[in-house]
């Protein structure tokens, strides 16, 4: 039985929480990079079409790093074209001005960056510092900028609440980060918590900070991954903080190759079913979106892990 057709969730908002969330689904991208298989490139188009076709206004394509690094995503050049003519917006990792030139080629008009709020994971995922890998993205931040006011420019920052090696992160730590990649010309902030240890408490009091240092909300999203259980948690804490986008993958795909026992990203499916029951408009048809994870799930050859999902379609974990 499909309850969102007998009117389930039934929607009771909350005081207090935006009236609309844009979700940045990152599934195409984030997910599809820590499969150990490479998906063939038409299924990736396919699938980017199918979740444009549920409502998603921002579909994270792919990813413009050397395919030493990232084999799963190396087909970049030749998948962009198949979906550039999508009514919706696509941005692109570029982690270098290398990457950068590529993307714009293809006509690429939102892109992204991926810091670190820690040393530790800029080493192990940049092999740089912290600041100088801040200086290696101020160039590309300024090059993307000034190919003109269309240009939007993302920059993920990844351990703001945990890190694997160095234990909690501290506050002021990821506020000078942020700081610094929004005085480079970020147009927006995903605050990643890249292992999933973060606890409401702890978002509310980094948001806090942030709202403290100058960093408007309006400029932040969250990126929440799901390893022990509280990325819907989290993200009302954060919404109840006025921040209104929120990163998801469809059918819960994704992780972190760097970060021990780090499991799948907050499921999109999920996040709808939530904030469908708090009357916030996403914009997105549950029950397509459901059916894309569902026809991904198929190809990679194994059930969805979102709860969401399998109450929807029946799947068997």
């Amino acid at each position: 039985m499909n309850t969102p057709e007998l009117g389930l969730p039934m929607p009771v908002p909350a005081a207090g929480l935006p009236t609309h969330v844009r979700i940045h689904e990152v599934g195409a991208r984030d997910g599809l990079q820590n499969e150990k298989a490479t998906v063939p490139t038409a299924v990736k188009a396919e699938f980017i079409r199918r979740l444009a076709g549920t409502g998603l206004t921002t579909i994270e394509a792919t990813s413009f790093v050397h395919p030493k690094w990232v084999p799963q995503l190396a087909d970049a050049e030749d998948l962009y074209p198949q979906i550039s003519d999508l009514p919706v917006s696509l941005p692109v990792l570029v982690p270098n001005e290398r990457g950068l030139d590529r993307a714009l080629a293809l006509g690429a008009r939102r892109v992204a960056v991926f810091a670190s709020a820690t040393e530790s994971f800029a080493k192990a995922n940049l092999n740089r510092t912290v600041d100088e890998s801040l200086a290696m993205f101020e160039p590309v931040v300024s090059r993307a900028k000034g190919e003109g006011d269309d240009v939007h420019v993302r920059g993920y920052l990844s351990m703001c609440f945990g890190d694997p090696w160095e234990g909690p992160v501290p506050v002021p730590q990821v506020v000078r980060v942020c700081r610094a990649l929004l005085d480079m010309g970020c147009d927006e902030l995903s605050l990643g918590d890249t292992i999933g240890v973060a606890t409401p408490g702890h978002v509310t009091a980094l948001l806090a900070a942030l709202t403290e240092a100058g960093v408007p909300v309006s400029a932040l999203g969250v990126h929440f991954h799901d390893t022990y259980g509280q990325a819907l948690a989290n993200t009302l804490a954060a919404l109840q903080q006025g921040v209104s986008t929120v990163d998801a993958s469809a059918g819960g795909l994704g992780g972190c190759p760097f970060a021990k026992s780090a499991t799948g990203n907050l499921a999109t499916e999920d996040l709808v079913w939530m904030l469908r029951g708090l009357g916030i408009d996403t914009g997105v048809d549950l029950g397509r979106l459901v059916a894309t994870s569902v026809w991904m799930a198929a190809h990679l050859g194994r059930p969805s892990p979102s709860r969401t999902v399998r109450a929807l379609s029946h799947q068997e974990s």
